[in-house]
């Protein structure tokens, strides 16, 4: 390789990672759910009081490949986190955000919140985000004064290319321990 296009080669690799770092340490503060979102939210119950617990797995694509497999779409994510119960609030108390290989990337709650009765907060993983892959998920951890209605916990993905929008729905799954077989 002659010495003038190493050069070159080598000028552009550390600007695309002092741009890298830069991009890095210019990514937004995370944000402050319980001021975001303060009208929905209540005070927290006494533990003593939380008889009911349980955890929601969420699908979240960071990006998905497309056309022929080469391409990756970036998508943005919303996760909604709805208290479905009309008279009791949901207290929760984790929101940890994973990437494809099942990595926490980020954890979203200091302490845990409680949602006023039919009460939403959310969740924005931005399209330039792409910690979490395409096989990006949270895990919601809830609990509640039983009997409680479930949470209702999904993502809101979108992403566009050139003129063309993207945009899914991916509902949450309630995780379950299961017996082992006899």
């Amino acid at each position: 390789m002659r010495p003038i296009l190493r050069a070159a080669l080598v000028a552009a690799i550390v600007a695309l990672g002092i741009a890298g770092e830069a991009a890095a340490q210019t990514r937004p503060p995370k944000p402050d759910l319980k001021q975001e979102f303060q009208a929905a939210l209540t005070a927290v119950p006494e533990p003593a009081a939380l008889t009911a617990r349980g955890a929601i797995y969420v699908p979240a694509y960071a990006n998905i490949r497309a056309g022929n497999r080469r391409t990756r779409i970036n998508l943005s994510a919303t996760l909604a986190i709805h208290n479905t119960s009309a008279d009791k609030p949901l207290v929760i108390e984790k929101i940890d955000y994973f990437d494809s290989a099942g990595t926490l990337v980020e954890r979203f709650l200091e302490a845990p919140v409680a949602l006023r009765p039919f009460g939403t907060i959310e969740v924005f993983i931005a399209t330039d985000d792409n910690r979490g892959g395409s096989g990006a998920n949270f895990i919601v951890s809830w609990a509640g004064n039983a009997p409680l209605a479930e949470p209702l916990a999904e993502t809101v993905m979108i992403g566009t290319v050139g003129t063309t929008s993207y945009s899914f729905v991916s509902q949450g799954r309630p995780i379950r321990m299961t017996e082992p077989a006899r």
